[in-house]
């Protein structure tokens, strides 16, 4: 085998091995390039010298919050998803050996397409492709809302009764081991959204929930602009299919948003005439799924606590150098964008609307 490089967070030679112990074989030489949108598991593209490829996703180096980035779980909703015909990258091997490159991985096929990840990538589409993608976005969330998780074999995948006040639960926690200064904002919106969730009925439908879902977590066809596959399933699990439409807000630009642009992930993404407003999301969302969305506002106050843990995380795995790809090269960014996370939940409460994103 030819001599490689190995990136950063990844025994190459080490991998390619095990890979090919698995069935797995890259002609030599292998080209590892690392994605460098990801801000939480490191992913790879591992490419051989007759094109073909395959992704490797593996764990952050520092700052792993418990029971976050779990590779086994991925691989799980991954063979799940390919079982009910769900666009989703198809799984190939799961290694929980953390010799071979230091923590467990995942090795999935390589789906091509185009990933539109930056408002420069946007601006270079016509808003009727713009039009078709907000309407595939909406349209592919609620098909995966309405999977059968029997069929799917993901039926105990999670414990669907009760996961928004334990998701409360959850990422509070995580913000107590996360976080890298006192911020008076969190614990009030913390506080804010437990008094809310108080009023929300605790036997709501579930479905398999995706847990990060937004428009650059979608591979989509050049032509049509079709979802080809859905990345990102780390965060899975059986829940209320309203906190992955809240997310999505949460995430979608507009013109006039405020405090939203202190948050560099998908920044300024949908601002771009023909993308739909978070307002004809929701509608279209209703629309397609057939489900109430009386509980929309806590579920994206909640949505915001999520995030701003998240960027925590990776603000703190910044200041301390172990944070790899887009994020690592801004000390600060991620812990404004927490900042504005935290108020930006705090007026959708106050609002009792997702027009609070605006804010």
């Amino acid at each position: 085998m030819d001599e490689v490089a190995d990136p950063p967070g990844l025994q190459l030679t080490d991998v390619l091995a095990w890979l090919a112990g698995e069935g797995i074989d890259l002609p030599a030489p292998v080209r590892a390039t690392l994605f460098e949108g990801g801000r939480s598991n490191v992913t790879y593209r591992l490419t051989g010298a007759d094109g073909s490829s395959v992704v490797v996703r593996r764990p952050p180096l520092g700052n792993v919050m418990p029971t976050a980035h779990n590779m086994a779980r991925e691989h799980q909703v991954l063979t799940g998803l390919t079982r009910v015909d769900f666009p989703a990258p198809r799984p190939l091997a799961l290694c929980e050996d953390e010799s071979v490159t230091g923590a467990p991985f995942l090795v999935m096929e390589f789906v091509d397409g185009r990933i539109v990840a930056t408002s420069q990538q946007a601006a270079q589409m016509d808003p009727a492709a713009r039009g078709r993608i907000s309407q595939a976005l909406v349209t592919t969330l609620a098909r995966l809302h309405a999977l059968d998780m029997t069929v799917a074999g993901l039926a105990e995948l999670g414990r669907p009764h009760g996961y928004l006040p334990r998701q409360l639960s959850r990422w509070g926690k995580q913000w107590d081991l996360t976080r890298t200064r006192d911020l008076a904002s969190m614990g009030d919106l913390h506080d804010a959204i437990a008094a809310r969730l108080a009023r929300v009925p605790g036997d709501l439908p579930w479905s398999l929930v995706h847990g990060d879902y937004r428009l650059d977590n979608l591979i989509l066809d050049p032509v049509d602009d079709s979802v080809r596959a859905v990345l990102d399933w780390e965060m899975s699990t059986l829940g209320d299919p309203l906190t992955d439409l809240a997310l999505t807000l949460v995430y979608w630009s507009e013109p006039n948003d405020n405090r939203r642009h202190d948050v560099p992930v998908a920044l300024n993404l949908t601002d771009g005439t023909g993308f739909w407003g978070r307002a004809q999301l929701i509608d279209a969302y209703a629309a397609a799924s057939g489900r109430t969305l009386d509980h929309l506002d806590v579920c994206t106050a909640l949505a915001c606590y999520k995030l701003a843990v998240i960027t925590e995380s990776i603000h703190a795995r910044t200041l301390i150098g172990k944070q790899l790809g887009a994020s690592a090269r801004d000390t600060h960014a991620m812990g404004v964008a927490t900042e504005a996370l935290a108020d930006l939940g705090l007026a959708v409460i106050a609002s009792g609307t997702v027009a609070g994103l605006a804010s």
